[in-house]
């Protein structure tokens, strides 16, 4: 795969892909300085004929992913966005502490929401990035009118569902080529079904470094690689890469969210009945419902969760 005029090169082609029919937006690099040092980087979509445009929806994406896996979903949407990369993840500074779980990721999340929209947004997370916008919902509750958490819940079984993704990147912390790194997500049967797409996931989120060979831009790959017995650090709690998120953190955060809260699972997702039912005792006033997807929405079913969401910002 040879590597494109700029990261927004692909949006023509994942629009055609989808079968989207509306004019393609114009795509924005974003850096934001925190205050200790750190870069926290996002994605600004603005509609092709509103270009000054402030973001309606922000995205939050799960661990291990970056701020273009909402793409084609924001593609399928046809609004203003920002697409947050995580701490540890795409474009964003890696965290001395290893420190990715939500409480601690949503100040800077909320930071970015300050300084790139003029307006409450509809909140948007999946995964590692639902539980964060819960934690910024419920500590910033000025900056969100809307919550949507996508295929995840803080009493869901790392052991389970999420054990894929332990596996996944628990391999070597560095490889000859993009290829490999293509090669090992089908062979889980990631990167959104053909190798066109997972070349452009892997794209995303890799780099290559000054010796030639190719990393994982995302902190939590060396983190899932320390819990499987290599030799990269420790987190510093010493707690699993992935069960560290899942907390009863997650449950205050949700408890204590002012804003309409929405859980969409996947019918294949991690989300179990159980954990659906869990999530309905804990958070009585919230919706619960169950789309035709695995874990990934935003890549699995894009149109139809950009319309779902589009209609949620409409109701603004």
């Amino acid at each position: 795969m040879s590597d494109p005029i700029d990261e927004f090169s692909f949006l023509p082609e994942q629009a055609a892909e989808a079968g989207i029919q509306a004019l393609v937006p114009q795509g924005e690099r974003l850096s934001l300085a925190l205050a200790d040092g750190r870069t926290l980087s996002a994605l600004r979509y603005t509609p092709a004929d509103s270009p000054d445009a402030a973001p309606v929806v922000t995205f939050l994406h799960g661990a291990g992913l970056n701020a273009h896996t909402w793409d084609t979903t924001i593609l399928a949407l046809g609004l203003p966005a920002l697409a947050i990369d995580l701490p540890g993840h795409g474009d964003s500074s890696w965290r001395d502490d290893m420190a990715y779980v939500a409480r601690v990721l949503a100040p800077d999340v909320a930071a970015g929401i300050d300084a790139w929209t003029d307006a409450p947004q509809l909140l948007v997370g999946q995964s590692l990035g639902g539980l964060t916008a819960a934690a910024v919902a419920a500590s910033r509750p000025d900056l969100v009118r809307e919550l949507v958490v996508i295929d995840i819940t803080p009493g869901l079984d790392p052991n389970a569902g999420a054990q894929q993704i332990r596996d996944f990147f628990a391999g070597p912390a560095d490889w000859a080529s993009r290829d490999e790194l293509v090669d090992r997500a089908l062979s889980f049967g990631l990167g959104g079904g053909t190798r066109r797409k997972a070349e452009r996931g892997v794209y995303f989120n890799s780099r290559i470094r000054a010796d030639g060979r190719v990393e994982w831009k995302h902190h939590f790959a060396r983190l899932a690689n320390a819990a499987a017995g290599a030799t990269a650090p420790e987190p510093v709690d010493g707690q699993d890469a992935v069960a560290s998120v899942l907390g009863e953190s997650g449950w205050e955060d949700l408890a204590a969210v002012a804003a309409p809260t929405t859980l969409l699972r996947g019918e294949r997702g991690y989300v179990t009945d159980d954990d659906a039912a869990e999530f309905a005792r804990r958070v009585p006033a919230a919706s619960v419902a169950v789309v035709p997807s695995g874990h990934n929405v935003q890549e699995e079913i894009p149109r139809e969760l950009g319309a779902r969401l589009r209609a949620m910002a409409a109701g603004a």
